[in-house]
C-alpha cells in the first residue's frame, strides 16, 4: 500500500486519537505527549525499528525505550497497531485494575514493552545499558571476517524535557559518549512544556552544546516533518563513531485546538468539549477508539513486511550457525545464561573462611568469573575498595585503548547511572552485570534498585563498608539506616553475610537461584570464621536464617547479621559459661527467612513462650522489634556514627563483647528460666 501524505496523516491521527480517547475514558493520564510524538514515533517504527510482533523477545530485535513513560498511550497504541498482543479492549482498559495497559509501561507486564519507565531519566539510562550490552555481545559473538553479523541491534529512545532535567541523564549520557556507543539514538521531544508550564521557568540550558561536550552527535528535526525525522534517523544509523541525539521540535497536544502547546495537555484529559473540537480539527468520526479501514489495511501489510525481514534474518542466522559453530556455541551460552549446577560448591571452595567479607567476595567473584563468561561488572570508582577487580580487560571503545570484549566496567563516580545501566544490560539480555559502591551511597542509586525490584531484574548490587566500623571516614560514610532502607524494598533480597561461607552462598544465590535483584552488604574490617555444626548443610544459608549454636530449650535467642553475628557468638559463649541456655541464629537475609514455612520460623525463633530474643546489628533497631517482639532486646545504633578508629567506635557505642554481654545479663535479670 502506498504511503502518501493523506494516509500518513490518517495513521498519525489514529495514534493521537487512540491516546486521547483512552485518557478520556480513564479520566486520568497524559494525552499531550503521545499526540505530539505520534509523527516521529511512526517514522521510527515503520522505517527504522527492526522487530517481529509475533516474537517480542527476538534477541536480534532493535530496542525501543519510551523514557517519558507518562506518554504510555503512545506505546500502547503502537503496540496494538503493529500487531502485538495488545487488543483494542486493552486500550479501553487503560489505567484500570489488572489491565496490561497501566499508567506507565511495565516490562514483563505488556507484550512489547522493553523497560519499566515513569521515573524520568531512568529509561534513557537503561538504554545506555542496552546499547553497551549489544556492543559487548557483538564483540564476543561476531567476527570481522563473517559476512553476516548477528548482534547488530540498535537502541532507540524517546525522551522528554523532564528526562534531560533529571541528573541521571547527565551521568548516563556522559558514559555513552565516553564509550562511543554509536548504536544508540535518543529522540528528544523538545516541546518546551512541563506540568508547571513553559520549560523556561526552570530550564534554559543549551542542550545541543551539552551533548556535544560529552561526545554525542547532535542533529535537529521538525518532529512533525517525516522527511526531516527520516533524514536525521538515517544519519544517526549510518554514521558511526558516537551516539546521536536528535532534537525534535514538537507541539504538545498537536491536534487539540485549545490545548496545543499548553501544560493543560500534559497531565490531564482533554475534556469532552475539547475532545470534540479535536475530532473536528482532525476530521475524525465520533466513534471512540476508531481505527479507519485504510489504516488497519496498511498495518496488516506493514506487519507482514516486518515478519518477512525477520524470516530473511533467520535464514542467514541459521546458515551462520552452520558455518560458525564455535561462535554459535558462545551465542547459546551467553543467551541461555546457564550456570553449573554445582556453582555454589565451587564458590564455597574459593571463599576464605575469615577476613573482611569484601575481600572474601573478591575471591568468590574471581571463581564465578571463571564459571560464567557472561558475568561482567565493576564499581563506581571504588573498584579496589569494593573487591570488584577482575583479571579481565576494561570495557570500552577500541579507540580509547579498550575493548568491548572486556569484562571490567569502570562507571566513574556515577552510582545512579551505574544501577540503571546494569538494569538496561539485563533487559537487553545475554550478560549478567554487577555493580558496587559503599553502602552509604546506595542512596544515590535507590531509584534504580527499586526499578530492578519492580521489574524482577536479577541485578547484583555489591555494597561494602557496611557499618560504622569502617572507622575514620566518619558519619558521612557510615551507614546506619541503610540496612532497613533496603530491606523494605519489595522483591529485593538484602544479604549481610557474616563470614566467607556466607559470602560464597550469597553470590551463589544471586547467580544461581535469584529471579530478582540481590543486594549484599560487606565489611571493611576483618571478621572470623563462624563455627557451625558438623552436619551443617551450606544451602541452609539460603533459608535466610539458621542456628549456629543451638539449645533445644533456649531461654535467650541471639539473632545477628554481618559482622555482628560473631558478637552474638562471643556474648552467647559468656552467658553459656554462666549456665544460661542460649541459641545463636545467623540471619544473613531476613527476607528469605520470612519466606520460609511458618513451622521453620517458629522452630528457630518462637513467637510465643518464655524465650527472649536479642537482635544485634550495627544500625537502627526499631524494625527488629517485628522479630524480637515487645519483650525482646534490640542492640544497635539509633544515631549517626563518628570519626574514630573502629575499636574506639565500638567501645563508645556499646558494640563490644563485654558491653553486649552485660546488656543481655541486665535484660534477662538474675533468675534463670
Amino acid at each position: 500500500m502506498t504511503l502518501d501524505h493523506a494516509l500518513r496523516r490518517r495513521i498519525t491521527s489514529t495514534i493521537r486519537m487512540l491516546a486521547a480517547d483512552a485518557v478520556q475514558k480513564a479520566d486520568s493520564g497524559h494525552p499531550g505527549a503521545p499526540m505530539g510524538q505520534a509523527d516521529l514515533a511512526f517514522v521510527l517504527w515503520h522505517e527504522f525499528l527492526r522487530f517481529d510482533p509475533k516474537d517480542p523477545a527476538w534477541p536480534a530485535r532493535d530496542r525501543f525505550v519510551l523514557s517519558c513513560g507518562h506518554a504510555s498511550m503512545l506505546l500502547y497504541s503502537l503496540l496494538h497497531l503493529w500487531g502485538y498482543d495488545v487488543s483494542l479492549e486493552d486500550l479501553k482498559q487503560f489505567r484500570q485494575w489488572d489491565s496490561i495497559t497501566p499508567g506507565h509501561p511495565e516490562v514483563g507486564h505488556t507484550p512489547g514493552v522493553e523497560v519499566t519507565t515513569g521515573p524520568l531519566g531512568q529509561g534513557i539510562a537503561n538504554s545506555v545499558g542496552m546499547a553497551l550490552a549489544a556492543r559487548m555481545l557483538h564483540a564476543r559473538i561476531d567476527t570481522a571476517e563473517a559476512e553476516f553479523q548477528v548482534m547488530t541491534q540498535r537502541i532507540f529512545a524517546i525522551c522528554s524535557d523532564g528526562d534531560l532535567m533529571e541528573g541521571i541523564s547527565a551521568e548516563a549520557a556522559s558514559l555513552a559518549g565516553h564509550w562511543r556507543l554509536d548504536n544508540l539514538v535518543w529522540l528528544y521531544d523538545d516541546n518546551g512544556i512541563t506540568i508547571d508550564g513553559s520549560t523556561q521557568l526552570a530550564f534554559s540550558e543549551d542542550v545541543a552544546q551539552r551533548f556535544t561536550a560529552v561526545g554525542w552527535r547532535v542533529l535537529h528535526a521538525n518532529g512533525h516533518d517525516a522527511d526531516e525525522v527520516r533524514a536525521a534517523l538515517h544519519t544517526a544509523t549510518t554514521e558511526g563513531g558516537q551516539p546521536t541525539l536528535i532534537i525534535c521540535k514538537t507541539h504538545i497536544g498537536l491536534g487539540s485546538p485549545s490545548k496545543v502547546d499548553s501544560n493543560k495537555a500534559h497531565g490531564e484529559p482533554l475534556g469532552e468539549a475539547e475532545l470534540a473540537r479535536t475530532r473536528a480539527a482532525l476530521d475524525w468520526p465520533e466513534e471512540r477508539f476508531h481505527i479507519p479501514t485504510e489504516v488497519a489495511d496498511f498495518f496488516e501489510e506493514a506487519i507482514a513486511d516486518k515478519q518477512e525481514a525477520r524470516q530473511a534474518w533467520q535464514a542467514q542466522f541459521n546458515a551462520w550457525r552452520t558455518a560458525q559453530p564455535d561462535q554459535a556455541a558462545i551465542y547459546d551460552q551467553l543467551w541461555s545464561g546457564e550456570v553449573p549446577a554445582d556453582l555454589w560448591e565451587r564458590l564455597l571452595a574459593a571463599a576464605p573462611p575469615a577476613g573482611a567479607t569484601r575481600k572474601s567476595s573478591g575471591k568468590v567473584l574471581a571463581a564465578a568469573l571463571k564459571e560464567m563468561p557472561g558475568l561482567v561488572g565493576g564499581s563506581a570508582d571504588l573498584t579496589g575498595s569494593n573487591g570488584l577487580e577482575t583479571d579481565a580487560s576494561t570495557v570500552g571503545h577500541p579507540a580509547l585503548g579498550y575493548a568491548f570484549a572486556g569484562r571490567q566496567l569502570h562507571y566513574g563516580i556515577r552510582e545512579h547511572a551505574m544501577g540503571a545501566i546494569n538494569n538496561g544490560m539485563l533487559l537487553h539480555g545475554g550478560l549478567r552485570p554487577f555493580g558496587g559502591t559503599f553502602l552509604v551511597f546506595s542512596d544515590y542509586m535507590r531509584p534504580a534498585i527499586r526499578l530492578a525490584a519492580l521489574s524482577r531484574l536479577p541485578n547484583i548490587f555489591v555494597f561494602t563498608h557496611d557499618s560504622v566500623f569502617l572507622g575514620e571516614d566518619g558519619p558521612t560514610h557510615q551507614p546506619v539506616e541503610h540496612h532497613w532502607a533496603l530491606r523494605i524494598i519489595p522483591e529485593l533480597l538484602y544479604f549481610r553475610p557474616a563470614d566467607g561461607a556466607e559470602v560464597a552462598m550469597t553470590w551463589a544465590y544471586a547467580l544461581q537461584v535469584a529471579d530478582g535483584p540481590v543486594a549484599m552488604a560487606l565489611t571493611r574490617q576483618s571478621v572470623p570464621a563462624l563455627a557451625r555444626p558438623e552436619d551443617f548443610d551450606p544451602q541452609d544459608i539460603w533459608r535466610g536464617g539458621y542456628a549456629l549454636r543451638d539449645d533445644p530449650d533456649p531461654e535467650v535467642i541471639f539473632v545477628g547479621t554481618g559482622s555482628e553475628t560473631h558478637l552474638c557468638v562471643l556474648a552467647a559463649d559468656a552467658l553459656a559459661a554462666e549456665g544460661r541456655r542460649v541459641r545463636v541464629v545467623s540471619m544473613p537475609c531476613l527476607e528469605l527467612f520470612l519466606a520460609q514455612p511458618e513451622e521453620y520460623q517458629e522452630a528457630l525463633i518462637p513467637s510465643t513462650g518464655h524465650r527472649r530474643v536479642v537482635t544485634i546489628e550495627a544500625g537502627i533497631t526499631g524494625p527488629w522489634r517485628a522479630l524480637s517482639g515487645r519483650r525482646g532486646l534490640n542492640i544497635g545504633i539509633d544515631r549517626f556514627g563518628a570519626s574514630a578508629p573502629a575499636e574506639v567506635i565500638a567501645e563508645h557505642l556499646g558494640l563490644t563483647p563485654a558491653h553486649v554481654t552485660q546488656r543481655v545479663r541486665d535484660f534477662l535479670g538474675g533468675e534463670k528460666a
